[in-house]
């Protein structure tokens, strides 16, 4: 029987229960058990996928297409375990489920309750992603603020999950904030203290409570929240803001995180093998070069809108010694009068994903002035289109030319829907979604950073596509299609040879990057803006 963990929030959203059940993943896959992970969203969207990123960050998404909450990204980038669509569940996920199964009669006439239909779809998830696994311990996240209403149905779902497997099979991680307060000087826990009353009005007990600080924590203040909240004094587990993300499983495992789990779970294993982890922390913080990187994007107000790209970036910068600094450039400030002032100092330029006409002339521009002054440029998904419209502008002449996305009535649409794809189509979960092969041309920057690789398997979310139609017009002015669906039909990459790194490519390689394993193309292109290509 798998183990369940699960890990709630209390007091304020955005604590890092995230981050908490990542580390915790890490560390216990270190210790050499099977780790599946899981997030919970209360929302009613069925999925992220058609949620502004204002309001919930970046989509991230799995192999299998499946578009899911950023927090999969963490599990990802922590855990090193690809996931998939049965990682991630929402509330209109759940209330789809049991509508569904309503209208075709699977409840034999039942009157559909909250209590034991809802309950139970959610239940269902949780112990399917154990038995597809075959995982050694599963770490459910249960995302919102406990107390929310929307909430509700999940917790009352692992309660009961906590009655059925028995409490050495299950284990309550509550997430909360310990406030410091400047005017006296001191650590406040009465907001931990009302939001564990308010885990067990819901009829949960946490076994340990992980505390988010900026600051050390005094003993008392543990001493505290042990006594009032009825967990074991060394259950209360000091979470405190760290320089470096990555460096948050070492932190835990110093206050014993995953030895207190494994013990409270009667689980019996080796101790961590953390080196790795270790000498990566190392090259982080001996890496003394800087690069300049201009993230030319609409969303950059909230740069978890980029999360999976800015990480990407860290990756491949501190494997090449380095430190990056991101200079988030809002795409609809950049016009004819302010590109130079607001990219001449960028060492590399970086257009990503996107949707919607909003700023779209100033990613234009951007490509531009890559391309023109021989900048390193990367384009992701939106940025590889972006890429080939000036292209068609600059060398081919066609001032209107664009994405039928955009301007419908181009005569010269570069980017369009391919012919079975036009029509009224619903907008959630209807793009190019999951992994695609790609076969990558010889002798191309494509070629050289995935070292020579034919065939590769990228990620991929989006509709619009490379029009064949002005392929062979681009190629001829210069435009080199360095990837392509098996088939060749669908234009996965394009670049340019007359710059040291000029690339677009239609797939998100972003997503499956790791701090131990930087994706091959952002190495490249970092590489290329510090200089170190010839």
């Amino acid at each position: 029987m798998a183990k369940h963990v699960f890990v709630t929030g209390g007091v304020v959203s955005g604590l890092g229960k995230g981050i908490t059940a990542a580390s915790l993943g890490r560390l216990l896959k270190a210790r050499g058990l099977k780790i599946a992970a899981q997030k919970l969203d209360p929302y009613m969207n069925v999925d992220p996928g058609t949620m502004s990123p204002y309001q919930h960050g970046e989509v991230f998404v799995t192999e299998d297409g499946s578009e899911t909450d950023l927090d999969l990204g963490h599990y990802e980038r922590f855990i090193d375990e690809d996931l998939n669509k049965f990682s991630n569940l929402t509330s209109g996920r759940v209330y789809w489920n049991v509508l569904t199964k309503e209208r075709s009669g699977a409840y034999l006439g039942s009157t559909v309750q909250i209590i034991p239909h809802v309950t139970g779809e959610i239940k269902e998830a949780i112990y399917s992603l154990a038995k597809k696994t075959e995982a050694d311990v599963v770490i459910t996240e249960i995302g919102g603020t406990t107390g929310d209403i929307e909430s509700q149905p999940f917790l009352e779902a692992i309660r009961q999950i906590g009655h059925e497997v028995g409490r050495t099979n299950c284990l309550f991680i509550h997430v909360t904030l310990v406030p410091f307060l400047k005017s006296s000087a001191e650590h406040k826990s009465k907001p931990t203290q009302h939001s564990v009353k308010e885990l067990m009005a819901s009829g949960i007990f946490p076994d340990i409570i992980v505390t988010r600080s900026d600051e050390i924590l005094e003993e008392s203040i543990k001493d505290k929240i042990a006594l009032f909240c009825n967990v074991k004094r060394d259950c209360v587990i000091e979470n405190r803001t760290v320089p470096v993300l990555y460096e948050a499983p070492l932190m835990l495992h110093e206050e014993q995180l995953d030895t207190i789990v494994c013990r409270e779970l009667n689980l019996t294993t080796k101790e961590p093998e953390l080196g790795e982890w270790e000498a990566m922390l190392s090259t982080i913080k001996a890496a003394q070069k800087h690069v300049r990187i201009a993230l030319v994007g609409k969303y950059i107000q909230l740069h978890d809108a980029y999360l999976s790209v800015m990480e990407a970036l860290k990756h491949a910068s501190w494997a090449l010694g380095s430190q990056v600094q991101i200079d988030w450039i809002d795409s609809e400030q950049v016009t004819e009068g302010s590109v130079d002032q607001l990219l001449s100092q960028a060492d590399g330029i970086l257009v990503p994903g996107g949707f919607g006409d909003r700023g779209i002339e100033g990613k234009i521009l951007a490509a531009r002035y890559a391309r023109e002054h021989k900048v390193p440029y990367l384009g992701i998904c939106l940025g590889m289109q972006i890429a080939v419209i000036e292209y068609a502008r600059s060398i081919l002449g066609y001032a209107d030319a664009h994405s039928s996305e955009f301007n419908p009535d181009s005569q010269h649409p570069v980017i369009a829907l391919m012919p079975d794809q036009r029509g009224n189509i619903p907008k959630g979960g209807t793009m190019r979604l999951g992994t695609y092969p790609c076969v990558i041309s010889d002798n191309t920057n494509m070629s050289k950073a995935y070292k020579g690789q034919r065939i590769i398997a990228e990620r991929h979310r989006h509709r619009y596509e490379f029009n064949n139609d002005f392929r062979q017009e681009l190629i001829e002015k210069g435009l080199i299609i360095s990837g392509t669906s098996p088939d060749g039909t669908l234009v996965e990459a394009v670049e340019l040879a007359d710059n040291p790194f000029f690339v677009g490519v239609q797939y998100h390689p972003e997503f499956k990057s790791r701090p131990n394993r930087p994706h091959p193309l952002f190495s490249l292109f970092i590489a290329s803006s510090l200089g170190l290509t010839s």
